[in-house]
């Protein structure tokens, strides 16, 4: 089973105007790093993620994203995060231009387990964001995320498991300055992957993921590691 993993992940691996221009049938590729951990005899914590994101296999940029922030668990396996990310996005094709946005963000991870082998976790999220030649806005995320193990009832280390999620982004304006206006659906990204546990606390994972605007729909391969110490 741990062969059939890594030959499955080895198959995966072979801004508003940008997206008028993005090829979508051109798959892309995300390469991400996520990280958590928590003071000894504390509630409170650290977590943060590294992203980079490629509109093709990888070179083309599409977004460099660093992101961390301090996390408080009120009650057992919840966790309540204050964020800042910094992203730097990349336009589509040949050219080298960028734009950059910094983000705060607060957010509540609420876990839920409904059999012997489901394991849920809902994500609420809200970001306040500075983008590059635009008005402040914000937007309101919900992420689903749906992990299901085949080979042992957990996810603890040689667990092999189905990971998939479905996050939906609404932008909180329309207005964004210039006279440009965006629709209050921003995107849906829809994600499915094979992970495996290395260690109780670390685990891989790739899949493929969907994302979805009004102008297109894009596929994105992921290769993405899961750490907590």
């Amino acid at each position: 089973m741990k062969k059939l993993l890594f030959v499955s992940i080895l198959c995966l691996l072979p801004n508003l105007n940008a997206y008028s221009q993005v090829n979508d049938e051109q798959t892309g590729a995300w390469y991400m790093y996520f990280w958590d951990t928590s003071f000894k005899d504390s509630k409170f914590g650290l977590q943060g993620d590294i992203q980079y994101r490629n509109w093709d296999i990888i070179g083309d940029l599409e977004q460099l994203l660093i992101r961390g922030g301090i996390t408080y668990s009120p009650v057992s396996q919840v966790k309540l995060t204050l964020g800042y990310g910094h992203i730097t996005t990349g336009a589509f094709g040949e050219s080298n231009s960028t734009t950059t946005e910094s983000r705060i963000y607060q957010e509540a991870l609420i876990p839920q387990k409904i059999s012997e082998r489901i394991y849920l976790k809902h994500r609420f999220r809200y970001e306040q964001r500075w983008v590059e030649d635009q008005d402040f806005r914000t937007r309101y995320r919900y992420n689903l995320f749906i992990n299901i193990p085949f080979n042992q009832p957990d996810l603890n280390r040689n667990a092999i498991y189905l990971a998939l999620y479905n996050e939906l982004f609404i932008n909180g304006q329309r207005d964004i300055g210039g006279g440009r206006r965006v629709e209050i659906f921003d995107r849906n990204r829809f994600y499915t992957a094979l992970g495996y546990a290395l260690r109780d606390n670390l685990k891989i994972q790739g899949g493929y993921m969907i994302q979805s605007t009004n102008a297109l729909d894009k596929g994105q391969l992921q290769l993405s590691l899961h750490h907590s110490f």
